[in-house]
């Protein structure tokens, strides 16, 4: 049995530690916890799934995001983050199953990579992105007609982040726009105000916000925040005339819990920490950080840390503890004392995927992710605008 490393990850009286019926009035709205996981599964599946994998052979590629739990992420060919794990798929082209373990705009993506011939799975329908559901194609296309409306939308290019459904990427290539990843973003956001005076960033806010003010010069007035669920955004006329970043309002629902007062805690508890966190956290947790960045940085600088060395994470609490795990030479703890986990990532668990791949070794094909044609033609491009980035 695997061992786990303490995290101090510790019940607090604000934390939801009744499985998401409780909320914490510091988190964003509509940000959420639900709990700690359940049990692992029943060891027979661990012996169903290896016997039903090398039952498919080379005819499935599994592929595991870094916020998997670790039951799953042991079937894995290869993991990492939801960009790569596309481009590795779409390297595979034998295989002519690709079971994605991860939410449903990661399956989307790799079937707009993959050949005609690959069939992309999702163990579990139900595992969504909250932060991508914050964005639909009606209310993006009602955004474009208030910047219409203001007379900015032929000067404001857009940048989606990869966290968003096909749809919504559809809608940034229809519009010259790039998809970005948390390592390429400003990249992406250089690029787009070569071509405009303005960017529409969907649909997280402070991945748009971090990489614009804290990476790139901006201040937090040339941000402005478009919030869907008002008219015109939220925003006058002025507002969006005088903006050069135009925010949709959404976020994160693990990092976005992340706050200030984390930080300090950490620094107060344990001297000398050295404090890393994603770009999708608050701007004030990425200001008070040392280190910023995305998943697979995070990794590395954990990789190259000297041993002894202290480590506080604001990501996800699945990659934190496999880093912890991984280092047992240096103190690494999750940034926040209450216990979080990606609620909707962890919908993939083992009893899914051995149902997925027994059906697919009986010949039976299931919970396909297929993007139509229209679709992915579009989504393709805004793609492979972020391939040419300089």
């Amino acid at each position: 049995m695997t061992t786990t490393q303490p995290l101090d990850v510790q019940p607090t009286p604000l934390a939801l530690l009744l499985l998401g019926r409780e909320s914490d009035p510091r988190s964003e709205r509509g940000v959420e916890c639900p709990g700690d996981l359940p049990a692992p599964s029943d060891p027979d599946l661990v012996e169903r799934a290896r016997a039903a994998k090398a039952r498919l052979g080379d005819k499935v590629f599994i592929l595991g995001h870094h916020y998997q739990r670790d039951e799953v992420i042991e079937f894995a060919d290869v993991t990492g983050d939801s960009f790569k794990l596309a481009r590795d798929a779409a390297a595979r082209p034998e295989a002519e199953y690709i079971v994605f373990c991860g939410v449903h705009f990661m399956a989307e993506s790799a079937d707009i990579l993959t050949s005609e011939r690959q069939q992309v799975i999702l163990p579990d329908l139900a595992a969504g992105c909250s932060m991508a559901d914050m964005a639909s194609a009606e209310q993006v296309a009602e955004c474009w007609d208030v910047l219409a409306e203001a007379g900015v939308a032929d000067v404001t290019v857009p940048v989606s982040y990869m966290n968003s459904s096909a749809d919504i990427k559809s809608f940034t290539g229809r519009h010259g726009g790039t998809i970005c990843t948390s390592s390429n973003a400003r990249r992406a956001l250089e690029w787009a105000f070569s071509r405009g005076e303005k960017v529409l960033f969907l649909p997280d806010q402070h991945l748009g916000r971090n990489t614009a003010v804290r990476d790139m010069g901006f201040s937090l007035d040339d941000c402005a925040v478009y919030n869907p669920h008002k008219p015109n955004g939220g925003l006058t006329v002025e507002q969006l005339r005088a903006a050069k970043m135009i925010l949709w309002r959404g976020h994160c629902s693990v990092h976005g819990r992340f706050s200030l007062e984390s930080v300090e805690d950490v620094r107060a508890r344990i001297p000398g920490v050295n404090v890393l966190v994603h770009p999708e956290c608050k701007h004030e947790v990425v200001a008070a950080a040392d280190y910023v960045g995305s998943t697979e940085h995070i990794i590395t600088m954990l990789d190259e840390a000297p041993a002894g060395s202290a480590w506080a994470l604001g990501t996800e609490l699945n990659l934190v503890r496999r880093l912890a795990n991984s280092h047992p030479d240096k103190q690494i703890v999750f940034l926040d004392k209450t216990v979080c986990f990606c609620s909707t990532m962890n919908r993939i668990d083992l009893p899914h995927l051995v149902w997925t791949l027994e059906s697919l070794a009986d010949g039976k094909l299931v919970n396909r992710i297929q993007v139509d044609a229209e679709t992915e033609h579009f989504a393709k491009l805004a793609l492979e605008q972020m391939l040419a980035l300089p």
